[in-house]
């Protein structure tokens, strides 16, 4: 079914960037919702884990990402079929993290698995399922979720509050089921700097530009189409995971984006955004939060305590998730781990 919506355009003294500033068709499948970006271009959104990009050529079909679970995968190719019967030919892994690239395994060996180098020895190595950020995002927090759902339960005064609690239950559980499937797959194809997959007339670049929110971060930039899929280096409105960052790499990196001819911004969570300014918004924050952190642990203090103590709200003009004072704590726990093993020291503009 397809449905005409209208995505506003958002044009705002205080944000200055426009989100989705266009009106696409979408499809609505079972779990997965697919806006048409551009022709054969597909943004698809509401799956359990990442948003991945699905890209329709001549006789193919390109993913970027495939989500959290196999269950989640599975779920994503039955609605791609909403789309086109087209087979998928590869599967392009915008970084390791498990949101990403943990339905890798539904798919048969014919199928290319494309990834940055690093992501194929991260996912052989990390031992990715006992540590963050699948740790705490899912391997800690379900359980939790279960347990507290019981215990509402119980609790509930009346049959209808019961019956609403119950059925959140039941699907936690059934996710509980589903994260037990996980089998880390890595790609069966792997590059080192840029790769080029020409499907009929499209070209598609997959590009590493250097570290930032992981090791080996992969960009696919559409030349023709003038769009760029960022995976988690860049999240438009959102403040990215930093557990795995390089913090002044990842700064690099994006500059080096910025150089690309590109108008429209699909980022692996939130929304598409067009443009450039979001992306140096994404700068200026990352070098706040280098600097208020350096300070911090100049004057002794630990992780846990910079972490509450650290004030971004300054920036929450582009990033309104931002509400007041404080940062992930595994973003700072990594930011003292990576100052650690490059001796870094930063003055008040950030320089080293």
């Amino acid at each position: 079914m397809i449905i005409r919506t209208t995505v506003p355009v958002i044009i705002s003294s205080l944000l200055g960037f426009h989100l989705l500033g266009a009106e696409f068709p979408t499809i609505q499948g079972k779990a997965y919702t697919f806006e048409k970006i551009s022709e054969g271009i597909y943004y698809a959104t509401g799956g359990f884990g990442s948003n991945n990009v699905v890209i329709v050529n001549d006789r193919d079909v390109v993913l970027v990402d495939d989500g959290t679970t196999p269950a989640a995968a599975r779920a994503f190719l039955e609605d791609i079929k909403l789309i086109t019967d087209k087979p998928v030919s590869a599967v392009i892994n915008t970084h390791f993290h498990y949101d990403h690239s943990d339905g890798n395994s539904v798919f048969p060996p014919e199928v290319q698995i494309i990834g940055q180098e690093y992501v194929r020895t991260a996912i052989l190595t990390f031992d990715i399922l006992n540590r963050e950020p699948f740790k705490t995002s899912q391997g800690t927090r379900v359980p939790a979720q279960i347990a507290s759902l019981r215990e509402q339960i119980a609790a509930a005064p009346d049959e209808t509050r019961k019956a609403a609690l119950a059925k959140q239950l039941s699907s936690t559980e059934t996710l509980a089921e589903q994260l037990k499937d996980i089998k880390p797959t890595p790609p069966n194809v792997t590059y080192k700097s840029r790769m080029v997959l020409y499907r009929g007339g499209r070209e598609i670049q997959l590009l590493f530009l250097g570290r930032g929110h992981t090791g080996g971060d992969t960009f696919v930039y559409l030349p023709r189409e003038r769009i760029v899929c960022t995976g988690d280096m860049d999240e438009g409105t959102n403040v990215a995971y930093m557990g795995d960052a390089f913090f002044d790499e990842w700064i690099v990196s994006l500059e080096a984006l910025k150089k690309l001819d590109f108008e429209l911004v699909l980022p692996g969570h939130g929304r598409p955004f067009h443009g450039k300014e979001l992306i140096t918004a994404f700068q200026s924050y990352l070098k706040d939060l280098m600097v208020q952190v350096a300070g911090l642990r100049a004057q002794g203090a630990t992780p846990e305590e910079a972490a509450k103590r650290v004030d971004v709200t300054s920036h929450q003009k582009d990033f309104p998730n931002i509400k007041t004072a404080g940062a992930d704590l595994r973003g700072v726990r990594r930011m003292y781990q990576w100052m650690d093993e490059n001796g870094k020291r930063m003055d008040e503009t950030g320089k080293q």
